[in-house]
């Protein structure tokens, strides 16, 4: 089972960018699409943006336009980055992955990297 550990979040103010990480414990199977998922408080979590290793990318209708998702298959990597945030973009960010033919999720979550929105 593919698991992950995501960085590079933090504090920034509406209309700035951040830059988002995640590693994979081992080499991501090339039929596996890679998903970055945020939970706000309070909320269900929620997919933003997936990627598969043909590097073929979609977006939640929130975010397109302004999230970029990127994946490194040598690196085993995948990247969010993110522009002109606004704060309900604020929230815990998490990677997961799932063969193509799965529709759900099927890493364990990792502990996310918190990013907050604020002025």
């Amino acid at each position: 089972q593919v698991q992950f550990v995501e960085s590079g979040g933090g504090l920034v103010q509406p209309g700035g960018s951040l830059l988002l990480s995640c590693v994979a414990s081992q080499k991501i199977p090339s039929s596996y699409v890679v998903s970055w998922y945020r939970q706000a408080p309070g909320k269900e979590r929620e997919l933003v943006a997936e990627i598969t290793s043909g590097l073929s990318d979609s977006y939640a209708d929130s975010v397109r336009g302004r999230f970029t998702i990127s994946r490194d298959n040598a690196q085993n990597t995948v990247t969010l980055q993110m522009n002109a945030l606004k704060p309900e973009d604020t929230g815990v960010y998490y990677c997961n992955s799932r063969p193509m033919w799965v529709m759900a999720p099927g890493s364990a979550w990792g502990q996310g990297t918190q990013v907050t929105v604020s002025s």
